[in-house]
């Protein structure tokens, strides 16, 4: 495991979207897995700037995002399609066929979840696996737990998850309580894994991720098992390694 430490929120963007960029162009066919929240968007502004500049071609790249609300319609501004789109895919040049996001409107979550993992095991397995962590060590949405779920599956959000994802929506009451995610064996299959965290906030997932004991109860903990991490930090999510 590679820990980076940078002085900001932007500098760790950069440094982020660089080694994204670099994954591309050294594999123009690379399959991307993708994260959501606030913590990536410096990231895929910086992605789409270096796309604007040429220095980047997504045409050949195929992506999966982690996970999408559960029966939230994919045009919901809070959606996880609709955020995708808005920060990143409606500014590059990637093909919207290649864009895998689950399905949250889905009448079957045993099919969809196993149709999932098949389209990721059918493009070759994820290249680039970009994460955040929650304040409760999640990854994906993937929570606390006594055991680790292996692969895609509906998740019943945690209560500390829902209150802190209340300050994108208008009321607590409005956020969903489930999701579908990409379970922890998805995520660790993918070749390389790129870990952001920024602010004070997550000084305390960052330590029990990296530093403390492997344990379903700190999903983000199983990383420290997987052979190629980097991970990126400002200063104040580093403060307490």
């Amino acid at each position: 495991m590679r820990i980076i430490v940078t002085n900001d929120y932007e500098e760790m963007s950069k440094k982020a979207a660089h080694i994204i960029a670099s994954q591309i162009i050294l594999k123009p066919n690379s399959v991307l897995g993708l994260a959501t929240g606030s913590t990536p968007i410096g990231t895929y502004k910086e992605l789409v700037n270096l796309h604007k500049n040429k220095i980047v071609d997504f045409s050949e790249v195929t992506t999966f995002n982690l996970d999408e609300y559960y029966e939230l319609p994919k045009d919901n501004p809070q959606s996880y399609n609709y955020y995708m789109r808005t920060n990143l895919f409606n500014y590059i040049n990637i093909d919207d066929d290649r864009i895998n996001i689950p399905n949250g409107m889905t009448d079957n979550i045993k099919r969809e979840c196993t149709e999932y993992e098949k389209k990721i095991t059918a493009a070759g397995g994820i290249d680039l696996q970009l994460l955040g962590i929650g304040r409760n060590g999640h990854i994906g949405f993937n929570e606390p737990n006594d055991h680790f779920v292996v692969d895609t599956h509906l998740v019943q959000l945690d209560k500390n998850t829902i209150e802190y994802n209340s300050r994108f929506f208008d009321s607590i009451e409005q956020v969903p309580t489930k999701a579908l995610s990409m379970g922890i064996g998805s995520i660790m299959r993918a070749k390389k894994i790129l870990l952001l965290a920024s602010g004070a906030e997550k000084a305390d997932a960052i330590y029990n991720a990296l530093k403390g004991p492997v344990t379903p109860r700190v999903p983000a903990s199983i990383l420290q098992l997987h052979h190629d991490v980097i991970v990126i930090l400002d200063r104040d999510a580093a403060s307490k390694l």
